[in-house]
Order: C-alpha cells, then sequence, then structure tokens
C-alpha cells in the first residue's frame, strides 16, 4: 500500500550547523553581561539580560539597539547582543564588518558613523563576542557596571556605563571619543543594580566582636590557671580556681548591685501606685 504521508525532508547540516553557532554566540553574548563582585563580605550580582518587572529583556533596547549623536558622529549599539534594525536603519555607502550595505548594522553589536567630509561612512567597533564587564566604581559598587565591547580585531571598543537607577530609564545623551576608535556612553537602567548578598550574615558589630574576644582570652585564663594549680601545686577542688577571692567578691558585687537596683524599681513602682487615685475613691 502506497503511503499518503508527506516525505520528511531532513534539515540541510549546514543550516543546523549555523543554527547551533548562533545560538552558542547567543549564550556567550549573555554570560559576558553576568558578573560577580565580592566586596567586604558582600557578593554583588549583576544579569544585565535577566529579565527584572517592567523589562522582560532586562537592559536590551526593545528597539533593537541605542542610538546617541555627536557633532560628527553616530553611534548605534546593543547590550549583550547583536542589533535588530525594524525601522530607521544605518544608511551608510560602506558597512565593514557589520552586513554591509544592504543589511548594514545586522550583524554587530556597535557601528559608527563618521560624516566629517561629507560621505557617511560606517565601521563597526563592536562585537557581542568580544563583550566584557567589570566594576565601574569598586569604591563604590552599587554605583554600576561598565560594559566593554570590541571589534574583531580588538582595536576599536565601546564602553558604556549601566549607572543604577532604579525608579527611571535614561538612554545615552553624549558620546565622548578618546583616542583613534574608542567611544565612551553610559546608560540609566534598572539592570544596573546589583542584587547584594551577605555572605557571613550581616555581621555582629565591633561590639560583640571585641565581647566575644575577652570572653574566650578570660575562659582561656581560667583554664590555664586551674590546669597549673591542679597539676603543679597540687591544689584540689573550687581553690584551684586562680584568684578565687577576686571572683567571689566580685560575684558578690554583682549581686548586692542586683539587689539594690531591684529594690529602686519596686520602690519607684510603689511610688506610683500610690500617686495613682481611682475614680469614685475617698
Amino acid at each position: 500500500m502506497a503511503s499518503t504521508g508527506r516525505a520528511v525532508v531532513p534539515l540541510p547540516w549546514f543550516l543546523l550547523f549555523f543554527f547551533i553557532l548562533s545560538i552558542g554566540c547567543l549564550e556567550s553574548a549573555r554570560a559576558a553581561c553576568e558578573l560577580s563582585y565580592v566586596d567586604r563580605g558582600k557578593m554583588y550580582n549583576y544579569g544585565l539580560a535577566a529579565p527584572i518587572p517592567m523589562f522582560p529583556h532586562g537592559v536590551l533596547s526593545e528597539d533593537g539597539f541605542y542610538k546617541v549623536t555627536d557633532d560628527y558622529t553616530t553611534l548605534w549599539f546593543q547590550l549583550c547582543d547583536e542589533m535588530i534594525f525594524n525601522h530607521d536603519p544605518p544608511r551608510c555607502m560602506k558597512c565593514s564588518d557589520c552586513g554591509g550595505t544592504s543589511r548594514c548594522g545586522m550583524g554587530c553589536s556597535a557601528l559608527v558613523l563618521e560624516d566629517e567630509t561629507g560621505y557617511p561612512v560606517c565601521s563597526a567597533i563592536g562585537h557581542s563576542s568580544n563583550s566584557s564587564i567589570s566594576i565601574t566604581d569598586e569604591m563604590n559598587p552599587h554605583r554600576g557596571v561598565t560594559v566593554r565591547i570590541s571589534n574583531s580585531s580588538q582595536t576599536c571598543s565601546l564602553y558604556v556605563s549601566v549607572i543604577c537607577d532604579w525608579n527611571r530609564i535614561q538612554e545615552p545623551k553624549s558620546l565622548k571619543k578618546q583616542g583613534e576608535c574608542d567611544y565612551v556612553t553610559e546608560i540609566r537602567h534598572p539592570s544596573g543594580c546589583a542584587k547584594v548578598i551577605h555572605l557571613y550574615g550581616r555581621g555582629w558589630g565591633w561590639f560583640w566582636v571585641f565581647l566575644t574576644i575577652i570572653i574566650c582570652v578570660l575562659g582561656c585564663y581560667l583554664i590555664a590557671g586551674a590546669a597549673y594549680r591542679y597539676f603543679f601545686l597540687q591544689v584540689r577542688g573550687i581553690e584551684a580556681v586562680p584568684n578565687l577571692e577576686f571572683w567571689t567578691s566580685l560575684l558578690h558585687r554583682g549581686q548586692s548591685l542586683g539587689t539594690i537596683a531591684a529594690q529602686k524599681l519596686r520602690g519607684a513602682s510603689e511610688i506610683g501606685r500610690r500617686a495613682y487615685n481611682p475614680i469614685g475613691s475617698s
């Protein structure tokens, strides 16, 4: 009997290879946007691409790109991924290493256009596979992180400071050029805020640490003194405790102070009861 079902066409191996390769590059870019930083008993965890309330894609622009313009320079970039242009694509005569003239901007994470001579020329300065993340201010980890995106030859870079701001988002407003082809800008975003974990709890504070040290030293002194008097001086019983008279007097003094304090509190409460006259009492 002839089969009436359609034959299953196997997926060409090269398409499967490129699909797996693209997934691997995407995961590598996302991993490059994660950072854990330990400072003074606290771990600061940053995940720029992790979903947060109101922002399911994290710091990634929902338009597919960020855009910032200076006098003669326009820069497009995307964090933790490659750029996507569904509208307003770059129009350049050249678009080397980033999609070519027909698909300019599709295939890199940072693209710069310089129009100093009247001819717009674009060049890629960053790819998601060449991304790294670091603390913006090690003295103040709450400030945020800085993402560095470099091109294939590592000769040009874009530095984007993601400033922590729980209350608002601010897209890049300014662009600075440093050296031949290094650029610096910043955005404000809740994804730049770290999740803080206290590695050793919230700590005891200096007073409790000092008190613990005093108690340990005192305990060692009593144990060592008692052992010395017991084994070398042949002192037995309670008398083996060093400076027994001092500790006994200290205990009695503490009991006396406690008794006096209790009497004062009892007397104050009695005076308060006498001063209070219930309604209707004669």
